[in-house]
């Protein structure tokens, strides 16, 4: 058997970029550290693996995979089929490749391969990034080595016995060993060097609700020396293109978002587990609002954790007014003792290396299966 045949690791998972994007920072890491290693993605044709996928250095196989179907039972037809059509991938792939050890990621995206991989006696190691795990992920626990969790609070919700939880915090992309000058990077947005800045963003699709309630406050009035770097998504942009100006700076998307996050004091964000991790890796606090339609409402979750940590605050999308947030933020920003708090509680929970953390782990177990 080839060196590179018994280092081929599968990376399971997808649906969403918050299942995705952690598993390629992951391998890429791992690569890093295992040049010999090559890692080869599993993921759903109707996920956002389809798109990402292709554009990486990765190779990848995706399958015909559909989530349960709760509200339309019907429709779970689709799902059995492609579970047994995946099936018999899985295993015509593994004939060729025998990977030594599966990375699972979350999402349905990722199920079938780590039951298949249990099935077959091939290790399983996940990355769980939310504070309440999704199903895919409860359910697999039971049969995982080792779990790498976004939110240490996440253990108290999963099986206790065979897997051992690693707080290792969410794969992201650090911050620079040396930070941008916060002076300097307020100016390359044009705004003025003492200047308080609101980093508003909701994904890349954007957040609609926090959108519509932006445009009404900046209409009504933001605090005077109050500017803001807001990030409509690409779908939205055109509606809110018209309130750019010179202290409210309207972009489709910050890619790369390094100098935004140089400049802001404060965030108004969804609560979802990448965004959330990045903001606590730069000390950023955070106001919250989850999207309530989120699978499990597990938004609401990550944001209930990161307020009771004090690095941040839950404002329901319920409550999101022109009134609730121009409150919140001018209470946030009049009180620099507290913000000062919030945002050494947000650092706390920071974990700028866990992408490295998690592939040297996973490192280890590979060794450990060679030598055996």
């Amino acid at each position: 058997m080839s060196p590179d045949v018994r280092t081929t690791v599968w990376f399971s998972g997808g649906g969403t970029g918050g299942h995705l994007y952690p598993g390629l920072a992951i391998a890429r890491a791992l690569v890093r550290l295992r040049p010999d290693v090559r890692p080869h993605f599993i993921g759903a044709l109707r996920g956002i693996e389809r798109e990402v996928l292709p554009t990486t250095e990765f190779p990848f196989t995706l399958l015909d995979l559909h989530p349960l179907y709760r509200p339309r039972v019907w429709k779970n037809w689709r799902t059995v089929r492609g579970a047994v059509g995946g099936w018999g991938v899985l295993s015509r792939l593994a004939r060729d490749q025998r990977p030594p050890l599966v990375v699972g990621t979350g999402g349905y995206a990722s199920g079938l391969t780590m039951f298949w991989a249990w099935r077959h006696g091939i290790p399983v190691v996940q990355h769980m990034g939310d504070a309440y795990p999704g199903l895919t992920a409860r359910l697999s626990a039971r049969f995982t080595t080792q779990a790498y969790l976004g939110f240490p609070e996440a253990a108290a919700t999963l099986p206790q016995g065979r897997c051992a939880y690693v707080d290792t915090g969410n794969p992201i992309e650090p911050p620079p060993d040396i930070h941008p000058d916060q002076r300097m990077a307020r100016e390359r947005w044009g705004f003025p060097a003492s200047a308080r800045v609101l980093l508003v963003f909701g994904g890349s699709q954007g957040a609609r609700a926090i959108n519509k309630v932006m445009a009404s406050w900046v209409d009504a009035g933001i605090p005077r020396d109050l500017c803001v770097i807001w990030a409509t998504g690409k779908a939205q942009f055109a509606a809110y293109a018209p309130y750019d100006r010179p202290d409210v700076r309207v972009v489709p998307y910050l890619d790369p978002i390094t100098d935004a996050y140089a400049a802001a004091d404060l965030a108004l964000v969804r609560a979802g587990m990448m965004g959330t991790s990045e903001l606590s890796a730069w000390g950023i606090p955070m106001i919250l609002v989850p999207l309530p339609t989120a699978a499990a409402d597990h938004q609401s979750k990550n944001a209930d954790v990161i307020a009771r940590a004090g690095a941040g605050v839950h404002l329901r999308q319920a409550d999101l007014t022109t009134a609730s947030l121009d409150a919140t933020v001018r209470g946030l920003l009049d009180d620099g003792i507290r913000l000062a708090r919030m945002a050494a509680a947000a650092r706390a929970r920071g974990r700028p290396l866990a992408a490295q953390d998690i592939a040297t782990r996973i490192e280890r177990l590979l060794s450990e299966a060679a030598a055996r």
